[in-house]
Formats: structure tokens, sequence, C-alpha cells
């Protein structure tokens, strides 16, 4: 039943939007923006709030445990051959439940595959199940989080001449799928330092900018992510992430992610990351490491 997944995730929206009515109802009818500032994390290139590559367990906006907060974010990250824009909103509600949408544009610039277009829409949901970043300082306790991405791939541009228009003809089995994952995200303000853990379930080829699962392998895979930030002061923010990635299609020998970023908070409206990223190899057809700049932009409350 192709529609069962997008419906199960509807569903899933519309209860947590229920659950969070009597906040919204209560909040003040601007975002508390209570919460310290960075400690929502930055827009990840999905979506979620985070790191830039991976999720964290933190949630999106400033708004306290009695308000919400809203953020938009535009994205960009530029290889030598290849060009990722990603832009979307995500809202945090009562500090325990973070909605998102995302949507990604990949287009490359080296033939083949110079006119190569792929496009994808992201719906995400997080709700944090313990733990408290700020509040739990003499403890080991991290913030911990459980959520998902429900991702649709649009049709395959730019190759009609190869006869290719959707994802599955490069192998993949799905142009749709769901990531779930677990994110620990714990901050040690005496040492300056933001340590995070996600375990991730997928079967997503290139963030699913391929399609899911493939023609080596269609099964879900447990993935981890690491993330390690340093406070340089109050708005700077440094750190190093990994991401490891499945190898699910005979045309992508994918490899993991990394990047090193440097974050800066200005105010809680304003972020602004710069990072310098490795994505590895993207298909066989273009069989070099890339490796590119990383800025993205937020703007919210």
């Amino acid at each position: 039943m192709p529609y069962l997944k997008p419906l199960l995730i509807a569903a899933l929206l519309t209860s947590c939007i229920a659950c969070a009515s009597d906040v919204i109802a209560q909040a003040l009818p601007m975002p508390d923006k209570g919460k310290l500032l960075a400690t929502g994390g930055v827009i990840q290139l999905e979506g979620a709030g985070g790191g830039g590559l991976t999720p964290w367990a933190t949630i999106s906006g400033y708004g306290s445990e009695d308000s919400y907060g809203v953020n938009a974010h535009i994205t960009q990250v530029s290889t030598q051959d290849y060009r990722l824009q990603t832009a979307g909103v995500a809202i945090g509600i009562a500090d325990k439940l973070e909605m998102s949408l995302a949507t990604q544009k990949f287009t490359g610039s080296l033939a083949p595959l110079d006119k190569l277009e792929l496009q994808q829409d992201v719906v995400g949901i997080k709700l944090k199940v313990a733990g408290d970043l700020v509040t739990d300082q003499d403890t080991w306790q991290p913030q911990v989080a459980i959520g998902a991405m429900y991702k649709r791939n649009h049709a395959v541009k730019g190759l009609e001449a190869l006869g290719i228009t959707n994802v599955k003809q490069l192998g993949a089995v799905d142009d749709s799928g769901i990531d779930y994952y677990l994110s620990a995200t714990k901050l040690i303000l005496d040492h300056s330092l933001l340590l995070n853990g996600t375990l991730r379930l997928s079967k997503a080829n290139q963030m699913g900018l391929l399609g899911f699962g493939g023609d080596k392998r269609n099964h879900y895979q447990l993935l981890p992510e690491v993330s390690v930030a340093y406070l340089l002061n109050r708005k700077l923010v440094a750190g190093v992430e990994y991401r490891s990635k499945p190898q699910n299609l005979a045309v992508d020998n994918e490899k993991a992610y990394y990047d090193a970023f440097l974050a800066w908070f200005p105010s809680r409206s304003v972020s602004l990351t710069l990072a310098y990223a490795n994505l590895g190899d993207i298909t066989i057809f273009n069989p070099k490491n890339q490796r590119g700049w990383y800025l993205s932009l937020q703007i919210g409350n």
C-alpha cells in the first residue's frame, strides 16, 4: 500500500499537534525566548534541529517549556562538481516537541551529470523523552529525543537522454522512505563542551536523494552519527561531525560524511553556520571525493 507510510506520518503529526494545542493556546503572542543562547542548535540538512549533518536531541527555537519557537533556514553546500540547496521551517513546542518541513535540491555541474537535478521533500518530527540540556548539569543524564523523517523523492531531471526519470531506474527500490533516530545530547557547561550521539535506522541513499534501498541491499541499517562542539564564547561555537552512510546501490559507492563547523549566534533571532564538509563519492559516474563549503542562515524566534 504505497500511501500507508505518509498516512502514518500525517496521523502522528496530527496527534502531536492535538496534544500540544493546550500549550499553544496558553502561549504568549510571541515566543518568550526563555532558553539559553545556542541551546536550540542550528537546523541540519534534513530540517531537524541539531548540527549541520546530524540531528541532536535539542528542540528548535528558543521557546521555554511554557512557549514555542519558530525558525526558518536556507542552506547551500557546494563541492567541486555538485551543489545542494535546502530550505525549510521548524517549530519547537514547549521545549518538548519539534516539527519540521524541508525541501532539498541537488544539481550537478560536471559532464555527464552537468544537467542532473534531484529534489526531495522531508517532513520531520522529534520528541524529547528524557533529560534536560541545561538543568541536568550535576548528573550524567543527557537530553534524549526520538525522531522520524518521512522523505519523498521527486522525478529525476537531466538524464532523460539516458532514459532515466526515476531513482528506481538507478537501482533504488523506493522513491520514498522513513528514517528513525535516537539522539542523546550532553552539554557540560563547566567545560564549554557539547557531545552528541545519534543512532539512525535508515535505507536512504545519499539522504534519500537517490531513493531508498537498492540492488545491493534493501534493509534498515543502524547508522551511528557523532558531533562534538566547543563553545568558544557565548556566541561562537566550533565543532566537528561524523555521519555514517549505507551502501545500497551498485551505482553509488556511498561514503561517510564529515564536517568541521563554526556557528555564530549574534542573537536569538539569527544564526550563521560555516563548515567545510567531506561528502565522499556521489556516483560511480564521477568517482571523485567531493569536498566543499557549507553555509547556512537561520532566522526565527
